[in-house]
């Protein structure tokens, strides 16, 4: 079956948080979901259970996590149990939740930087404090700096927050910095919670997506894992995501900390999961192909332009643009005024970057990339 992801869906006269927040002169490019229609097989499955007509509070299907994993198994080699699995509303409710039960008033958290802002958010908003990790640029990729962390250690870190694939940088972790990490959690007692809710979409051939808690028995004893179908089958605003806890003391805290907080997931959006991981993969391998040429040329055209660099993502379809060659003060409001809304780099924790999302048509890339270009123009580089 052909997809078509060149379509152009009239998102601005909806609910779209993503079209609706800038004036209709501005071009939308911010908020991690994409302009394309979900996988086909996920409208049946909606279109079936909506004919149904009655919904009264739901359970979750057994076929949700029958087929979860399955899923895991099949493509990471990953032997998960039932019991390991907890069914929540987003990933963002998974990360503030795991900062609540896993840390103490006293303790702090640790997330590298630049970072997804919900990582920092969520020990803000539970009162603790966080000890940043640097990513520095290491042969294209943005890694860790465990060395610069180590010297920063007091004692009093509980809890590492992973991001697999990195959101902004879109690097996809590999086995020996996986194993760095954990030697690194092991010899500071760290829990660990990973976010890898971009792990169905790495863009860059033969690269292979690890689970952190899949590394061995001692990942897995002191992880939680955080995953969904949210955005790799564009059904964001369907908040269907899973924890994955092997841990049963650490399960056992993370669903104390949830209790009257954070409700279950609606049966909509169990529906559209289950059809999205069970039928979705034919849709998925069209939308990588399509993301892949959006990205190419995207960072081949921001490379040309005087003042800006990117490095191409390996995963998610964001990219992480360092503007500090530009004679500006803000690079975000300089592209805003310029009719493009980009996320801004200080929301991650570097106000010189902005960062791009290209799962987008080619006719609204090509927009973009030409609306960059006369505002490049307009700084006499």
């Amino acid at each position: 079956m052909a997809f078509n992801f060149n379509e152009q869906s009239d998102r601005r006269h909806s609910d779209s948080v993503k079209w609706n927040k800038y004036p209709e002169n501005v071009l939308p490019m911010w908020v991690a979901d994409m302009d394309f229609p979900t996988a086909p097989c996920v409208l049946e499955a909606l279109h079936q259970r909506v004919d149904h007509g009655i919904f009264g509070y739901g359970t979750t299907p057994d076929a949700l996590f029958e087929v979860v994993i399955q899923h895991l198994k099949q493509r990471y080699q990953w032997e998960v149990k039932p019991e390991w699995l907890i069914t929540l509303p987003g990933v963002v409710s998974g990360l503030n939740l795991a900062v609540r039960a896993f840390t103490e008033p006293h303790q702090r958290t640790l997330a590298p930087v630049p970072i997804y802002p919900p990582f920092y958010k969520a020990s803000q908003l539970a009162d603790r404090a966080q000890q940043t990790i640097p990513l520095v640029l290491n042969q294209g990729r943005c890694v860790m700096d465990l060395d610069a962390a180590q010297a920063e250690m007091r004692g009093d870190e509980k809890l590492l927050m992973l991001c697999n694939p990195q959101n902004p940088g879109g690097t996809v972790y590999r086995r020996d910095e996986l194993m760095a990490q954990l030697a690194f959690a092991e010899r500071h007692d760290l829990i660990v919670s990973s976010d890898e809710i971009h792990c169905e979409l790495l863009l860059e051939p033969g690269l292979t997506h690890i689970p952190f808690a899949s590394l061995n028995e001692r990942a897995a004893q002191r992880s939680v894992t955080f995953i969904s179908p949210s955005k790799t089958w564009n059904i964001a605003g369907l908040g269907a995501s899973l924890a994955i806890i092997p841990n049963p003391e650490l399960r056992r805290r993370f669903a104390i900390a949830r209790q009257g907080i954070v409700p279950g997931v609606d049966v909509l959006s169990l529906t559209a999961a289950t059809a999205a991981w069970r039928d979705g993969e034919p849709w998925r391998q069209a939308l990588l192909a399509h993301l892949r040429r959006q990205r190419d040329r995207l960072c081949s055209a921001i490379n040309a332009m005087p003042g800006l660099q990117v490095m191409p993502p390996e995963a998610t379809y964001l990219a992480w643009v360092d503007a500090s060659g530009l004679p500006v003060d803000d690079p975000w409001r300089f592209f805003l005024q310029h009719g493009l809304a980009f996320s801004p780099g200080k929301e991650f924790g570097d106000e010189r970057f902005v960062r791009i999302n290209f799962a987008c048509s080619e006719a609204t890339l090509d927009e973009a990339i030409a609306r960059m270009q006369r505002a490049i123009a307009t700084c006499g580089l």
